[in-house]
């Protein structure tokens, strides 16, 4: 018994020694302090290395390259090494005895040290991994699903299993942290309805705007990228972990969340602002041209004369060292800051000419429309471009890169069609969506105006197949059954074939789908009708209704947008009081969702519509607002901060004129005296025509002004002024004869004389031409800005006479007389 006792000790022995040797050789892996270190032990205790072992070896190696700065890693030398291949050969062997957290740290591990996805072990892993799936815990699950995601793996069935589990498991998930890797990990393969839930809960778990949150924020943005939806309760929230975050807004993070911004359409000046000040302060620190491009892309549009020129001079000097993508992106940002440095333009296309061939057609399609919006004239690089697009359609079997190859096309000087276009595009036609049709119709429209203005006979061609575009286009909008698909379609058809062919097809489509039309789709809806300009009262009356049944559904920055629609065409639903009402009610609730830029630009939408909701006034018409305002405008483009200041001259013209008890003052008179001072104007002939029957009809040109400006500067096109019995009043004797006028450029007269007193039962007229600009699209109705400044004259005490051009080019006024007879009526008529 003793001698049994003895031999069954010493097995027990040697195993316990193995054990403590074996978590001897774990606790000195886990404290090796550089890469040699692991090897050295990997090397001398091969035979004693568990799957334990191996997972921790990979592990620690990886964390050590993850201390180093991104320049310093050294990754090769690792993948390189003997024992790491060594390691890779024991995973490998072992994968099957891994725990299923070791399996997904190694993978996660050698995927970090950049081993190749299709290497042997990291399929072994893969494969072990999925054979888990079902009982792999929530953290392990979401570093499986993020391997799989940088593999490019998203469209597998096994990120669909993935995606189901998540389904299924989503309300127990109570980290924001392992949600966030989950829905950029899963975001190709999920429904509608789940997207929405994955928001919600997204929405519950980003907590408090803190910077803890900053890399959970990043990826919920990367999400609402992913699945293309501008979401703004959870981008704004996300942008205010962004602003409190500066610690973490490096050039590197600042770049991602300006790129994520600029595709789902979403801006915050505040953001700009800050990445503004961090930048400009760092400027100095950028030498190398992957930093310097992306410091050029992100200061470039916003900086100031001395920072802007400072780029350009830099970018212009380091232009032979950028590569294919930075030189994409240095064209770019120079079309969006309208810059027209033909020294900087000559050194890109210089550097062009080697790169050419090494886009791919998507990239060469954005920078042959970069190179003509920046005016390029270089013949050799377009005929190279033409030629390598040429290559590209002919190889395209992908509807829409042929679709937009061919609009491409039609950009470049001097392009005709020609056979190979016009087979190509015959062939796509029934692939083709709205939007890949108004591409193809707006190049054959552009070569069917150029073979007419050039004698080519080609022309044939291009309205034969414009004719099937046509029929194309009809066919798909009588087959559309959702408004969902419909209004994603047309997100992006705008021009003239739109405009002149399917325009009306395409709204009595929404008309027969009007039941879908919901509080979740009407803002697309809202920016639909706004761009066709068509007044539709069926659809207009359903979105006013969905949106007051919804009002604490639609969030403020998109009821804005709809009332922009109701403001523009000058429409009052029935129930219009209820509706402005509900709308302002949400909006002045939640004023703090908006910027002020944003503030400025819904008051004066309010304004044309006759609404002054007096929190919205005295929050702009303030003087840390509007100084915070002059802050925001210099991060703004151009373009948007001419219209938010000329937005912000209307609502206080406004105002002051509807809403004097408010006693706002007009502080505009600087701004419009410079506007109107650089601004010139000539004569057009219709007005040198109405100005000399105008001065028939009163007896001299004396008894009429032209182009006057009225107080808070409107501009109206003649002002005549009748006496009590009708008769004409004469302005300054020395009023200079139209014959004079004639031909000549002229400068507004700027000067607004306080107005004399009329004489007792005098009346004043504004006379004015109004053009199809001041209509509905093919109607008689006015537009809010029309209708506005109708209303703003006649507060000033005129009479207005408004003459539509459908009138003026009418067939009944088809002659002089006939024409003079309409002017005499419109002046002297009873009132």
């Amino acid at each position: 018994m003793l001698c049994l006792r003895k031999v069954c000790l010493f097995p027990l022995r040697r195993y316990q020694a193995r054990t403590l040797s074996s978590d001897l050789l774990l606790s000195q892996i886990n404290n090796c302090t550089h890469e040699d270190e692991v090897f050295s032990l990997v090397g001398r205790n091969k035979a004693r290395l568990s799957e334990k072992h191996v997972g921790i070896a990979l592990n620690v190696l990886w964390q050590l390259q993850k201390k180093r700065p991104l320049l310093l890693r050294t990754s090769d030398y690792v993948r390189n090494h003997s024992q790491f291949l060594a390691l890779c050969i024991l995973a490998e062997n072992k994968v099957q005895h891994m725990e299923d957290e070791v399996i997904v740290d190694t993978l996660y591990s050698i995927q970090r040290l950049n081993v190749e996805d299709h290497d042997s072990l990291a399929e072994v892993l893969v494969t072990e991994a999925w054979k888990r799936l079902e009982r792999l815990s929530l953290p392990a699950l979401s570093k499986f699903a993020l391997c799989l995601y940088k593999q490019r793996r998203q469209f597998s069935p096994l990120i669909g299993k993935i995606a189901h589990i998540v389904d299924m498991k989503l309300d127990s998930i109570e980290d924001i942290r392992i949600l966030s890797v989950l829905m950029i990990s899963i975001s190709d393969v999920i429904s509608q309805s789940f997207r929405d839930r994955l928001l919600q809960k997204a929405e519950h778990l980003l907590g408090e705007e803190d910077e803890v949150y900053f890399n959970y924020a990043k990826r919920v943005t990367q999400f609402l990228q992913n699945v293309k939806l501008t979401y703004y309760p959870l981008l704004e929230k996300c942008n205010k972990i962004f602003l409190k975050s500066a610690s973490q807004l490096d050039l590197h993070n600042i770049s991602i969340i300006f790129g994520l911004y600029e595709q789902l359409g979403f801006d915050s000046a505040e953001f700009r602002l800050v990445a503004k000040q961090l930048l400009s302060e760092s400027i100095d620190d950028y030498h190398d041209p992957e930093t310097f491009a992306k410091l050029f892309f992100i200061l470039g549009p916003m900086a100031g004369s001395k920072v802007r020129e400072r780029l350009l001079v830099t970018a212009a000097h380091m232009a032979e060292e950028f590569s294919s993508h930075q030189v994409l992106a240095i064209l770019k940002t120079m079309q969006k800051m309208r810059c027209r440095n033909s020294h900087l333009l000559k050194k890109m296309v210089s550097v062009l000419h080697k790169h050419l061939d090494s886009y791919h057609v998507l990239q060469l399609i954005k920078l042959t429309q970069y190179l003509m919006l920046l005016r390029c004239h270089d013949p050799e690089l377009f005929a190279k471009l033409k030629m390598l697009l040429f290559g590209f359609l002919k190889s395209s079997v992908i509807s829409a890169d042929t679709a937009a190859i061919i609009r491409v096309l039609a950009l470049l000087p001097s392009s005709q069609v020609e056979e190979i276009i016009v087979n190509k595009a015959t062939a796509i036609l029934p692939q083709c969506s709205l939007y890949h049709l108004n591409y193809i119709a707006t190049a054959l429209v552009k070569w069917n105006h150029y073979d007419q203005l050039h004698w080519q006979n080609t022309s044939e061609l291009c309205v034969k197949l414009l004719q099937k575009i046509n029929d194309c286009g009809f066919q798909r909008l009588h087959k559309a059954g959702n408004v969902n698909l419909l209004l994603e379609e047309l997100t992006h058809v705008n021009g003239e074939w739109f405009q002149e062919v399917i325009r009306e097809e395409t709204v009595a489509t929404c008309q027969r789908l009007i039941d879908q039309i919901t509080w979740k789709n009407v803002l697309q809806l809202s920016f639909f009708l706004i761009k066709t300009n068509h007044r539709c009262p069926s659809l207009l009356d359903r979105i006013a209704s969905v949106t007051v049944e919804n009002t604490d559904k639609i969030h403020p920055f998109e009821m804005y947008s709809i009332l922009c629609l109701f403001s523009i065409l000058n429409y009052d639903p029935p129930g219009n009081e209820e509706f402005f009402d509900s709308c302002i009610q949400h909006l002045t609730s939640n004023l703090s969702c908006f910027e002020t830029h944003h503030l400025v630009l819904l008051g004066h939408v309010l304004a044309v519509a006759g609404y002054f909701p007096p929190a919205l006034i005295k929050t702009i018409f303030n003087v840390s607002f509007l100084s915070k305002l002059d802050a925001q405008l210099e991060v703004l483009s151009d373009t948007l901060k001419q219209r938010v200041r000329s937005r912000l001259m209307k609502l206080n013209r406004a105002v002051c004129l509807e809403c004097p008890e408010f006693h706002i003052p007009w502080f505009h008179e600087h701004y419009c005296h410079h506007s109107f001072y650089t601004g010139r104007s000539r004569i057009n002939p219709l007005r040198q025509h109405v100005h000399k029957m105008l001065a028939e009809i009163l007896g001299g040109s004396h008894y009429t002004r032209v182009s006057v400006l009225t107080p808070y500067y409107y501009e109206i096109d003649f002002e005549c002024i009748l006496d009590k019995n009708k008769k004409p009043l004469s302005y300054m004797p020395q009023n200079m004869l139209l014959s004079a006028l004639e031909g000549i450029h002229w400068r507004r007269d700027i000067k607004v004389e306080g107005r004399k007193a009329l004489p007792p039962g005098a009346q004043r007229i504004a006379l004015e031409l109004l053009d199809s600009k001041a209509f509905i699209k093919d109607s008689h109705h006015l537009k809010g800005e029309a209708a506005v400044k109708k209303r703003h004259l006649e507060m000033l005490g005129y009479r207005v006479i408004q003459i539509p051009h459908f009138e003026w080019n009418s067939m009944v006024l088809s002659t002089k007389g006939e024409q003079l007879e309409y002017l005499r009526r419109c002046i002297y008529e009873t009132q």
